[in-house]
């Protein structure tokens, strides 16, 4: 039985026993010495004082959104810039489209006004 089957059900099971066998392993191996100092939560080293909820502005955690997106997105367009020369125009063309599509996502983020900053 030699076929490409049998390569893909092999990795499913190396990749399902993997992380497996590392949690247990951790599990056994580890440090079991519960005490009150190390069941205590940690906070920068400091004691919390007077009420712990603080609601923080949602616009942060998007702006970092929209930032990584469009980082990891200049992480594809790399290779694309600097095969440019010896690419085929299909390839260019999905570039371009591509590239177009990260244009209108900048606008719309732009329009809603979530690239300000107050």
């Amino acid at each position: 039985m030699h076929n490409e089957w049998l390569y893909i059900g092999v990795f499913l099971i190396v990749a399902g026993f993997i992380p497996v066998a590392a949690l247990v392993l951790a599990w056994v191996l580890g440090p079991k010495k519960p005490n009150p100092i190390k069941q205590s939560t940690y906070e920068c080293g400091i004691e919390t004082v007077g009420e712990s909820w603080v609601q923080f502005k949602a616009q942060y955690y998007v702006f970092a959104l929209v930032f990584l997106i469009f980082d990891v997105e200049t992480v594809f367009l790399f290779p694309w810039a600097v095969t440019l020369d010896k690419l085929p125009l299909f390839v260019v063309t999905e570039g371009i489209v591509f590239i177009g599509i990260l244009v209108a996502g900048l606008l719309y983020v732009w329009r809603k006004g979530l690239l300000e900053w107050v």
